[in-house]
């Protein structure tokens, strides 16, 4: 009856409105608001959104990549070393049937060998220092401790013994040398009492090279510092006693040898005026005092005698300055063996051992690195290199053929990237229902092949077992497992919501039965909103790191009842915007 009056009356206004478009098309507008308002208001049923719950559960997730292609009768594969080194054995030959392990060929490994006996002492070595270190010092020990710091002390005793029997030598030469050099240079014999010497010499060539006044004042200046410092020494030496303190004897040993020094330079300096006389004579040829003659002989003598005298004080002050860290050291040793070895050195060498015991094993593993072994099994189609040939990491020594079936399949430069070699792979068949055979990643392309801008990688996929329905050709789809997590908390993947970068799931508050959950259940409160942290995602479920516990309920699906259709109902969001979006 309501549909026969509302047909009659749009039947009329459509004839209205042929006579009066405007006005008949505003009444039209106002007609069909509260037409849809009438009719919402006449069908509208009271229905409840009804929420199906599952628990958070704990089991596995795989994540896999899938692709597919075709079935190969046989897999080529280029073996090749991890290494560099001469070749010293091969072990096939073309057409050899191999197992997986063979001896492909072997590599010079002397220098890997000996690294391995060396990295085997140097473990050795570290094992005896630990044991060492954890066993209580012995009574010999201590004694031969005790001993070689009585030996150091006796040793500095001598030392300071020798520096004064040489402080004494050095004043027993150092005299004719002061008075040697005041005789060449204040004496008069030169000029046969007319003028010093120093005067006599420079006079000689000053008329045509004023040089020489540099080289006589210098040459007296030297000396008159020579001889305070000698001065002040001999009155030192005098008034200490042969056998005093250890301190005094030191310092004067250090006196003595700066007197030597000054007195070492007074000469240098005296022997280069007169050497300077005797080269500017000689250049305008003529004669040479004899008396310069004989100065520069006597100059050559105490400058042997004077630099004899200045090693051995440098020795002896050497030797007393070693001798104290000699005896401060094994002091220190001493001490550390009567109280036993420190917390720190003994991890210390602990974390030494476990250094030498993981360089051992690298290097173990190198060694394996010279031996070139099959893959798989196989036949060997091709041998690309004889004994004494070089080999390195680019060249291939063999190709293997196998004889199990590959699958070769094409990935997108995304999902290659993914893949590695020896992760497993689950492989069916088109051709053979039912049929699922595990493998594992044999080989992946290094180089992409680009075809109409889209980058594409190989991937060999190799069979764990055989089955004769498979053909070569046939088509297949394999599904490569990239990552693997055991006894996780997971939850359906349309469980999780997501904005803003945070996730979600919507829980009730309140806990219901199992199957009560599993069939739907009402609620007279809107969910909550629980913010979690997942992990790795497959096709079904998503792993939850926190935010959940096991055997919390929550929300995988929205049911309206007026329509007995699924749906995502939104709900407010504590993100600030509509909640609803699935988590992909």
């Amino acid at each position: 009856m309501k549909n026969n009056i509302f047909i009659k009356n749009v039947a009329g206004l459509k004839k209205y409105a042929i006579n009066h478009k405007i006005k008949s098309g505003i009444v039209l507008l106002v007609i069909l608001y509260f037409g849809y308002l009438g009719f919402n208001s006449f069908f509208k049923s009271d229905g409840q959104v009804q929420y199906v719950l599952a628990p958070v559960s704990k089991g596995s997730i795989i994540v896999s990549i899938t692709g597919s292609g075709q079935v190969s009768a046989y897999n080529q594969v280029d073996i090749k070393p991890k290494v560099s080194g001469d070749v010293v054995y091969v072990g096939i030959v073309n057409g050899q049937e191999v197992k997986a392990g063979t001896l492909i060929a072997q590599l010079d490994d002397r220098d890997a060998q000996k690294s391995v006996r060396d990295a085997e002492v140097n473990l050795e070595s570290a094992k005896i220092s630990l044991q060492k270190l954890e066993e209580p010092a012995d009574a010999l020990s201590v004694i031969q401790a005790e001993n070689s710091l009585t030996q150091a002390k006796t040793s500095l005793e001598k030392a300071y013994d020798d520096g004064a029997t040489d402080v004494s030598n050095a004043f027993l030469d150092m005299p004719s040398v002061v008075t040697g050099l005041q005789d060449i240079l204040s004496g008069t014999s030169a000029s046969k009492g007319t003028q010093d010497n120093i005067s006599y010499f420079s006079n000689l060539v000053t008329s045509y090279n004023d040089n020489v006044s540099i080289y006589k004042n210098d040459a007296a200046d030297k000396y008159k510092e020579a001889r305070i410092i000698y001065d002040n020494s001999l009155n030192s030496y005098k008034i200490t006693a042969r056998f005093t303190d250890e301190e005094t004897t030191e310092k004067l040993i250090s006196d003595t040898y700066n007197m030597a020094r000054s007195i070492s330079e007074a000469v240098k300096s005296v022997s280069n005026f007169l050497s300077f006389v005797k080269d500017r004579l000689t250049e305008r040829q003529y004669s040479v005092p004899q008396s310069l003659t004989t100065y520069l002989s006597s100059l050559s003598t105490y400058t042997s005698t004077v630099n004899s005298n200045l090693s051995t004080l440098f020795s002896i002050k050497n030797t007393i300055v070693n001798s104290k860290m000699s005896i401060e050291e094994k002091t220190e040793s001493l001490a550390k063996l009567k109280e036993g070895v420190s917390d720190l050195d003994l991890a210390s060498q602990k974390l030494s051992l476990k250094q030498k015991e993981n360089a051992l094993l690298d290097v173990q593993e190198k060694l394996s690195d010279y031996y070139i072994r099959a893959p798989f099994n196989g036949t060997i189609v091709k041998v690309n290199v004889k004994k004494s040939d070089a080999a390195s990491s680019g060249t291939a020594v063999a190709t293997l053929v196998t004889r199990q079936k590959i699958a070769e399949l094409s990935l997108n430069e995304i999902d290659a990237a993914k893949i590695k070699v020896d992760q497993k792979a689950m492989l069916s068949f088109d051709a053979v229902d039912g049929l699922n055979i595990a493998g594992k990643v044999a080989e992946v392309d290094a180089v992409g092949t680009v075809s109409q801008g889209v980058v594409t990688y190989n991937v060999k996929i190799s069979f764990d077992t055989q089955d004769d329905r498979v053909k070569s050709g046939m088509s297949v789809s394999a599904a490569i497992v990239i990552d693997f997590k055991q006894d996780v908390l997971i939850v359906p993947n349309s469980a999780i919501k997501s904005g803003n970068n945070i996730s979600y799931a919507e829980m009730l508050d309140k806990t219901f039965s199992a199957n009560q959950g599993s069939q739907g259940v009402a609620s007279d409160n809107l969910p909550k909103q629980q913010i979690v942290e997942t992990g790795i995602t497959d096709d079904t479920n998503i792993e939850i790191i926190s935010g959940l516990k096991e055997g919390d309920q929550i929300i995988i699906k929205t049911i309206n009842s007026s329509t007995s259709s699924s749906s995502s109902q939104q709900t407010p969001s504590i993100l600030g915007a509509i909640g609803g979006n699935n988590k992909r």
